[in-house]
Order: structure tokens, then C-alpha cells, then sequence
């Protein structure tokens, strides 16, 4: 059977390599994004391989744009198989430069934004014996670093948010996961805010230094959610700093990344 597929802000980035992969498998899908012309684009590149791909404006920031798009959903497929809440932002910049109002832009759409649409969503995934709803933090959100603690914030939320999901949906069969990729090339510091100067070369440098892409990522985002994991960690690298924040001593832990980071920052 045809699995449909809803994924936030697939119109680039991240979102369209997911895009693609559930094309290639067949699947019925929905661009939920901002970028309509951007959609149209990453539509005309998926058309032949999905069985149908569509795009639906949405600002998952406005309950009212998130309920228009389960009605379209809803009406046009009747069921949901996937929900991926991939849509998201970046903040940068030291605790001074990031005020009040960027951490509540940051929070309300990379956390509240995926806390609306599983709110709204998931009792439509519940219809189905089997279904998935695959949230997209950072490796940010588990080893943060420096100058990105509002963004490392939110992220931690979604992976907290998303573990308490994979406890509480697991009764309406509804399998959760939180993917959480390092840095890798996409388009992720066209959205960064940060008043800070210099952060937005850091991040630059940070998302070119990936040996892996948007398509890698997303090939193990498919395989590993459909094989019931619950963390995807998609970079060596991050798989090593987690392993080592687990298992060494935490006072350890923190003195050595303190030394590691000792250079680490924007250049002024």
C-alpha cells in the first residue's frame, strides 16, 4: 500500500533529500513550506517517481495554518503513514547578543512549531496500525557547543519532546524518532539570525566541513526510523561525542571539552 508522507519544509535542504528518498520508495507526498517556488521545483525533480507529491503553503508557527493543512490532508488522502517535522531555523551568537526576542523566535518555531503539528497530527497517525512520526533536532540539541545556546536549547527540547512521544504515542502505534545530524552542507544559515558578528562565517565554515550530504543524511533517516530506532545519530563524529559524554565521568567530560573549545568562536 501506498504510504503518504507529510514533511516540513521540504522545499529544500534537508527536507527535499527526504523528499526524494520517499519518492524513489513510491510514496504519496506533501511539501509543507513557506517557499512555494522552491517547492515547485523540488515537485518537478520527484514528479516521476512518487506516486503523488504536492505542495501546501504552511507556517507552523500559526495554529490556524496548521489546521488548514491537516483539512487538506485529511480530504485528500484520508490517513497519514509519516509525519516528519523536519522545518527549522538557527540562532547564533554569545549570551549577550542573543536577546529576548531570538529566543522566542527560535523556540516557537523549532520547538512549539513541531509541538503544534504533532498536536494536530497525531490522532490521524493513531488511525493507522503502523505509522511514524520522525522529528529532526541536532547534534546540537545532546553535545552543545558555544555561541548557539538558544538553538542548542531548542534542539535539546525537540529530543527531550520527542522521547516523551516515543513513550506516550506507542500505544496508538505511532513509532517515534529524533534524528540528530551534525553539521552538514544545506541551507540552514540562510535563516540564522544572530547580532553577533563573524557567526555567520563560523557556521558557514562548521556546515562545509561535512564528508557527508543532505542525501546521506536522509538514506539513513528512511533505513533507520524504519527499523524502529529511536535516536539517528547520521555522522561518525557525532556518534564519538555522544559515547564519550555518556560514558565519561561528567566533571571529565566537561573539563576536556572546555580545552578543546578554548579557541572556538566567532573571529572578531
Amino acid at each position: 500500500m501506498t504510504q503518504c508522507v507529510l514533511i516540513t519544509g521540504g522545499a529544500s535542504g534537508l527536507g527535499a533529500a527526504l523528499v526524494k528518498q520517499y519518492a524513489q520508495r513510491g510514496a504519496t507526498i506533501c511539501i509543507a513550506d513557506l517557499h512555494a517556488e522552491r517547492a515547485k521545483k523540488v515537485i518537478a525533480e520527484n514528479a516521476q517517481q512518487a506516486t503523488d507529491v504536492f505542495f501546501q503553503p504552511c507556517d507552523i508557527t500559526s495554529q490556524a495554518d496548521v489546521e488548514e493543512l491537516l483539512q487538506v490532508i485529511t480530504e485528500r488522502w484520508g490517513k497519514l503513514d509519516i509525519l516528519i517535522n523536519n522545518a527549522g531555523v538557527a540562532t547564533g551568537g554569545a549570551l549577550a547578543y542573543e536577546d529576548i526576542e531570538q529566543w522566542e523566535w527560535v523556540l516557537n518555531i523549532n520547538l512549539l512549531g513541531m509541538v503544534r503539528m504533532t498536536r494536530a497530527f497525531a490522532p490521524l497517525l493513531a488511525k493507522q496500525s503502523q505509522s511514524w512520526l520522525i522529528n529532526i533536532a541536532s547534534q546540537a540539541g545532546i553535545t552543545p557547543i558555544p555561541y548557539m545556546a538558544s538553538y542548542n536549547a531548542s534542539k535539546a527540547a525537540v529530543a527531550s519532546f520527542s522521547e516523551t512521544m516515543h513513550l506516550e504515542l506507542a500505544k496508538d502505534g505511532i513509532h517515534v524518532s529524533v534524528v540528530c545530524p551534525s553539521f552538514f552542507a544545506t541551507n540552514l544559515d540562510e535563516s540564522m539570525r544572530s547580532k553577533q558578528p563573524g557567526v555567520h562565517e563560523l557556521v558557514k565554515k562548521l556546515l562545509s566541513r561535512s564528508d557527508i550530504n543532505a542525501d546521506d543524511v536522509a538514506n539513513i533517516i528512511v533505513k533507520q526510523a524504519e527499523a524502529g530506532d529511536f535516536m539517528i545519530l547520521s555522522h561518525k563524529v557525532g556518534k564519538k561525542a555522544l559515547f564519550m559524554k555518556r560514558f565519561m565521568p561528567t566533571n571529565s567530560y566537561m573539563r576536556m571539552m572546555k580545552k578543546k573549545l578554548q579557541r572556538f568562536g566567532p573571529k572578531k
